[in-house]
C-alpha cells in the first residue's frame, strides 16, 4: 500500500503506471498542493522506491505556475526510446479555473524537460523598469522539469475547442474541464483523449471524453467528443484499450466515485453498456491501466475517507484486467499476491464462537471435504483456530434455504469486535462492515457500526458462490467467482479470528482453502519517507 506521511498532510492523488525493462514506473500526484509529479519503482508492483521527482509547477507566470494534475506517459511514436508526459496544468493568471494540457520529454524516464509553449509571460507592464529587469533576469533560458521555452509554433498547452467543447469561464460551471490526459496510438494515428465537457445540455450532464488527433509531431488538432454518455459531470481519467478485438473506454466518474466501463467494436460507432459496466466499487478512483508481460493492469487510489479525497489515500495492489467470453472487462487479483503465501492452515480444525447456544439449534460437521453448518436462530459464527493477520481464504459456499450468511474476520472472540462481510448470494450483495465496541461510558455511542463498501456480482446459480477473500495489511479484497467485487483499505481492525456466521441458514462450505501470508513488508506511508 501507499500512502504519504500523517502528520505531512499530504496524500497520493491521481497514478500513472508504465511498464518498462522489468521496472514499473509509478508516477503520481500529491495532494493538496498539486505542486509536483512524484515517480517510485518497483520490480513485483506491491513494493515501491522513490525516485526523484519527475515534473514541478513552473516558475511565476507560466501556464502551469499555480497546479500540476493528472498525467499520463508512453513511449513517443515518432522517437524510438523517447518518452512522452502530457500532464494538466493551472496557471495563477486565472486562479486556477482553466485547465489546459502540456507535455513533457525523457530519454530515460528519470529526467524530464517541459516542451515548449506559446505562452508568454505578460505579467507586470506597469512594473519599474528595475523590477521588470529583475523578472527578465531569473527567468531560465533552457527547458527543464520546471521550465518551457518558449515557441510561437507550438500547439501547447492544449486549450478545448470552442466548436465542440465548454472553453470559457462563462459557460457551465465558470470554470474550464479539460484535463487527464490519455494517449492512444493505433499503429497509425495517434490520438489524445481528455476529461472534457460538451457545450450543450444539463450543466452537470455534459461530461465527456474530449478527443484530439495527432496531426504532425507534438501537434494536435481538436475534433468531436470521443464519447459522450449524457449523464455524468465529468469523465475523469479517461482510458482507452483494445483487447480482443473489442474497444473499451475506462472513466472514472465523481458522481459515485466508482471506475466503469464502455465497449465498441469499432472506433467511431457508438460506445455501449453492458448491464454491469462497473470495474470497481466506491473509494476506488482514477483508474490507469498499463501493460506488462502478463497482459493489462489496472491501478488507482482508495480513498479511506470518501468525504475528503484529498486526504487519507492509498494505492492498493493493481488488479488484472481479464475479458469474459461474452465481452465483459473484469478486474481480477493480481498474481503477485501469491509470492506472499506462507503456510496452509488445517481448516478441519473449526468451532462454534459463541458456546451458550443449545446443540438444538446449531450443526457444525466435518467430513467427505466440507463443512456443513447450519444455526436454526440468531447468529453464530463458526471460527477456524488461532489468530490471523494476513491470509487467503477460498471457499466454495452453497446455500441451504433463504437464511443470512457470511464471513468474520480479524475478530476478537470476547467482544466480537471485527470485520463482518456479509454475502447475499441470491441477490449477489456484498456488504464489509467494521463493528465494535467504543470506549466505557460512551452511552448509545458506545456501539460502532461502519459500513465500509458494497459490491454486487451476477450468477446463473443464486445458491452458491466461490469466494475468495484476503486481508493483506490494511488492504482487504473479496472476489466471487473470480471477480474482484471488493476492494479497499481499512486500519480498524489488524488480527484476530476467522469463520463463517450464520443468522438462521444452513450453509455447506467445500473446496476450503486458508493460507497465511506474509505481512507487506513496507507500511502504508513508506513511499512518503523513503
Amino acid at each position: 500500500m501507499f500512502s504519504e506521511t500523517d502528520g505531512s498532510r499530504k496524500t497520493i492523488g491521481d497514478v500513472d503506471v508504465l511498464f518498462h525493462d522489468g521496472l514499473y514506473h509509478l508516477f503520481h500526484l500529491v495532494l493538496p498542493n498539486h505542486d509536483f509529479i512524484a515517480h517510485a519503482v518497483s520490480t513485483d508492483a506491491i513494493n515501491w522506491r522513490r525516485v526523484s521527482n519527475a515534473l514541478f509547477i513552473g516558475d511565476p507566470g507560466s501556464w502551469d505556475d499555480l497546479m500540476l494534475w493528472t498525467m499520463h506517459v508512453s513511449p513517443d511514436p515518432h522517437q524510438p526510446g523517447r518518452w512522452r508526459m502530457f500532464y494538466t496544468g493551472l496557471s495563477r493568471r486565472d486562479q486556477g479555473r482553466y485547465q489546459r494540457l502540456g507535455m513533457a520529454i525523457s530519454d530515460d524516464l528519470y529526467h524530464w524537460k517541459k516542451s515548449p509553449v506559446h505562452w508568454q509571460d505578460h505579467r507586470g507592464p506597469k512594473d519599474p523598469s528595475r523590477v521588470k529587469e529583475a523578472v527578465r533576469r531569473s527567468r531560465r533560458d533552457v527547458a527543464d522539469c520546471l521550465h518551457a521555452e518558449f515557441d510561437s509554433e507550438s500547439c501547447l498547452p492544449l486549450e478545448p475547442d470552442s466548436r465542440y467543447y465548454e472553453s470559457s469561464l462563462s459557460e457551465g460551471r465558470h470554470w474550464v474541464s479539460f484535463r487527464d490526459p490519455f494517449y492512444y496510438h493505433d499503429g497509425e494515428h495517434g490520438w489524445l483523449l481528455a476529461a472534457g465537457r460538451v457545450k450543450e445540455g444539463p450543466i452537470v450532464r455534459r461530461g465527456c471524453v474530449a478527443l484530439m488527433k495527432e496531426v504532425a509531431p507534438h501537434h494536435f488538432e481538436a475534433q468531436p467528443a470521443l464519447h459522450h454518455p449524457r449523464l455524468y459531470d465529468d469523465v475523469e481519467v479517461p482510458n482507452l484499450i483494445y483487447f480482443d478485438d473489442d474497444y473499451y473506454l475506462i472513466g472514472s466518474i465523481r458522481e459515485d466515485a466508482k471506475i466503469r466501463y464502455w465497449h465498441t467494436k469499432k472506433i467511431g460507432d457508438p460506445w455501449q453498456s453492458y448491464h454491469d459496466n462497473v470495474l470497481l466499487a466506491q473509494g476506488n478512483y482514477a483508474g490507469r491501466v498499463c501493460r506488462d508481460d502478463h497482459g493489462w493492469l489496472l491501478w488507482n487510489f482508495y480513498s479511506m475517507n470518501l468525504t475528503d479525497r484529498t486526504a487519507e489515500n492509498l494505492m492498493p495492489p493493481p488488479k488484472r484486467l481479464v475479458r469474459s467470453n461474452s465481452g465483459l472487462l473484469r478486474a481480477v487479483t493480481f498474481e503477485g499476491i501469491d509470492d506472499y503465501l506462507r503456510e496452509s492452515i488445517d481448516c478441519r480444525c473449526i468451532h462454534s464462537l459463541i458456546e451458550d447456544v443449545g446443540p438444538q439449534i446449531q450443526v457444525c460437521r466435518v467430513g467427505g471435504g466440507h463443512l456443513d453448518l447450519a444455526c436454526e436462530s440468531g447468529f453464530q459464527a463458526f471460527v477456524f483456530d488461532g489468530t490471523l493477520d494476513c491470509f487467503r481464504f477460498q471457499a466454495k459456499l452453497e446455500m441451504q434455504g433463504l437464511g443470512k450468511c457470511g464471513i468474520v474476520f480479524r475478530l476478537d472472540p470476547e467482544t466480537r469486535d471485527g470485520y463482518y462481510l456479509s454475502l447475499d448470494i441470491l441477490k449477489g450483495v456484498a456488504q464489509l462492515r467494521a463493528w465494535g465496541t467504543g470506549a466505557d461510558g460512551s452511552g448509545e455511542h458506545m456501539m460502532t457500526f461502519r459500513s465500509l463498501q458494497t459490491g454486487f456480482w451476477y450468477s446463473k446459480s443464486r445458491s452458491e458462490a466461490s469466494i475468495q477473500l484476503l486481508a493483506f495489511g490494511s488492504y482487504l479484497e473479496l472476489s466471487v467467482d473470480g471477480r474482484v467485487v471488493l476492494s479497499l483499505a481499512d486500519q480498524t481492525f489488524d488480527t484476530g479470528q476467522l469463520g463463517i456466521y450464520l443468522e438462521a441458514a444452513e450453509v455447506r462450505v467445500s473446496e476450503v482453502e486458508l493460507d497465511r501470508l506474509a505481512s507487506p513488508r513496507q507500511t502504508d506511508d513508506h513511499l512518503a519517507s523513503g
